[in-house]
């Protein structure tokens, strides 16, 4: 029985490149893999899936007004085996139950990878769906620089400080972002501490 998968972590906890590998891993054994992330993310551009180790795909891209099932149901080229989404974070409440049908009804796998929480430590609308109706729920972990695992995806502006107010979303942004332990986060905030940023950068 097909289930509906949400593999989540922290910032450079290499999300992507599990996803890219999954997909190439599906394929290897002759099954037709539907790659989708949503337009929320254009770090990589249109129709670009890329990892921060190099390894990239073509993608769909899905904008936040797409019916997913509909589309799903109404193009034949998508008669696949799976579907994986990056990013899915950024999908809305009704694509995630979009997502959910189509594995109730059509027996199809789907695997969504992405972020839990945003900088304030928040669940984004689309990873609270799916915590809630997800029949397998993974963390893909990563630490912290003081070797903790990391949890919260950390704001960084161009001083170096945690950015603690602002959008969820940031696009085209010049705010970086790392990925910390709980406890450093609320020490960083507290004693205004300057971030070294060696982590993930760019919008989000």
């Amino acid at each position: 029985m097909a289930k509906l998968y949400f593999k989540y972590g922290a910032m450079g906890s290499s999300k992507t490149a599990q996803a890219l590998i999954t997909k190439y891993n599906y394929e290897e054994n002759d099954l037709k893999v539907w790659l989708i992330k949503p337009s929320a993310d254009t770090r990589d551009g249109e129709q670009v899936l890329r990892s921060r180790i190099g390894l990239e795909a073509m993608v769909e891209v899905i904008p936040p007004e797409t019916d997913i099932y509909a589309r799903y149901l109404g193009a034949r080229e998508l008669e696949c085996d799976v579907i994986i989404v990056d990013e899915c974070q950024f999908l809305t409440e009704a694509q995630i139950d979009q997502l959910r049908s189509i594995v109730d009804e059509h027996n199809i796998p789907v695997m969504c990878f992405g972020l839990r929480t945003d900088f304030q430590t928040r669940l984004f609308p689309g990873s609270r769906r799916l915590m809630e109706v997800a029949d397998t729920i993974q963390e893909i972990k990563t630490i912290c620089d003081c070797g903790a695992k990391a949890t919260v995806n950390a704001r960084i502006d161009g001083d170096g400080h945690i950015v603690t107010q602002g959008a969820q979303v940031v696009l085209g942004g010049n705010d970086s972002y790392i990925a910390m332990c709980h406890k450093c986060y609320v020490r960083g905030i507290r004693e205004h501490k300057v971030i070294r940023l060696h982590g993930q950068k760019g919008s989000l």
